[in-house]
């Protein structure tokens, strides 16, 4: 008789591909200002904000289970806070504490009622993008005079321009160019993944991953599942906090579009093409998706979002499982292998057969 092996679960890379992928962030992050000007230093400033974005709806629909349609409400959250702050302080670092803190807190909120509410998944899905619709019109009918928060105004749909730009902490006269703001949007990238993967790597990062599998199981074995649901979605919206903060200094502007539903559906098809359960999937998405809408935007023969939506359907056709899991699984056929068994094994593997 013969004992079945079973399947290993789908995983991230191991430490191996982590260290691969930060070297190759700092190879870009210090790289990319010799070989590209300005204008693309701009460019791939907000690829790298986006992507942030995608690494934190990666993470709490991938480990964590939990599909959120309104990631975008933890994004404009972040930008807005960062953008009041910036204009009420004189040096910005408060104002980046304030975006991160502002979604968390948020978040916490909401999540609480969801989460030991007992909500299903479904619903879930549908209170984040009725939450992000309401921001959107909320922020959107907020134009005049009388909306402002000390000296930010607003500004309803024409959103808050010259907001500030990031400073180096303590020093408000020393503001960051465009060289400076890349060098932080893609420190923070590398950041939060090193974050999120050390995460992973904890208990409480397992315990996460058990009840995104099997939810009764692990309640069985004395863990809470709510909880766990609930500080993972605190941490992706602390990082989408980040990507708000980044994208709001990027062009300098944030306006009630960061909420819309556009922003919502656009971080989705991040995780999808790039794929879902990995962290460097989303990162790999964000960018090839935001290229491709930079290219078409270039053109007048296709339109922008009906190109997008071509390639969501043809990846969910024919590449469900995202880039990130393909191209690890072409390595590990061309790469098999070696491992030699010990005799305990060998024996119990020739006892199993008979």
């Amino acid at each position: 008789m013969k004992l079945k092996t079973l399947p290993r679960p789908r995983q991230d890379a191991g430490w191996g591909g982590a260290i691969a992928t930060v070297v190759g962030g700092l190879v870009i992050l210090f790289g990319m200002p010799m070989v590209t000007g300005t204008f693309g230093l701009l460019q791939v400033t907000v690829f790298a904000a986006l992507a942030i974005f995608a690494l934190a709806q990666g993470f709490i629909w991938g480990f964590g289970g939990i599909l959120c349609f309104g990631q975008s409400a933890f994004l404009g959250l972040g930008g807005y806070a960062y953008a009041i702050g910036a204009m009420n302080m004189t040096d910005t670092t408060g104002a980046v504490a304030l975006a991160v803190i502002v979604p968390m807190i948020f978040a916490a909120g909401l999540g609480y009622f969801m989460f030991y509410g007992r909500i299903s998944d479904a619903y879930i899905g549908v209170i984040t993008l009725t939450v992000t619709i309401i921001l959107f019109n909320l922020i959107n009918s907020t134009s005049g005079d009388i909306y402002h928060i000390g000296a930010a105004p607003l500004g309803g749909f024409n959103g808050i321009p010259s907001v500030p730009p990031l400073n180096i902490p303590g020093n408000p006269d020393d503001q960051l160019d465009p060289t400076g703001l890349w060098y932080c949007a893609m420190g923070a990238l590398i950041l939060c993944y090193i974050l999120l993967k050390w995460v992973l790597a904890t208990r409480f990062g397992r315990v996460v991953v058990a009840i995104r599998e099997n939810e009764t199981r692990a309640q069985l074995l004395g863990y809470d599942p709510r909880l766990f649901k609930l500080l993972t979605f605190v941490i992706g919206a602390g990082i989408s906090g980040v990507a708000g903060c980044l994208y709001t200094n990027w062009g300098a502007f944030i306006s009630p579009t960061v909420f819309s539903l556009t922003m919502s559906a656009q971080v989705i098809i991040y995780v999808l093409v790039g794929g879902l359960g990995t962290l460097i999937g989303p990162i790999l998405g964000a960018v090839a998706i935001q290229y491709l809408i930079t290219l078409a935007g270039g053109q007048h023969v296709i339109d922008p979002n009906l190109m997008l939506g071509i390639v969501l359907v043809a990846f969910v056709l024919l590449v469900p499982q995202g880039v990130a899991p393909v191209i690890r699984g072409s390595v590990r056929r061309l790469m098999p292998s070696r491992s030699v068994a010990t005799p305990a094994q060998a024996e119990v593997s020739q006892g199993a057969s008979q």
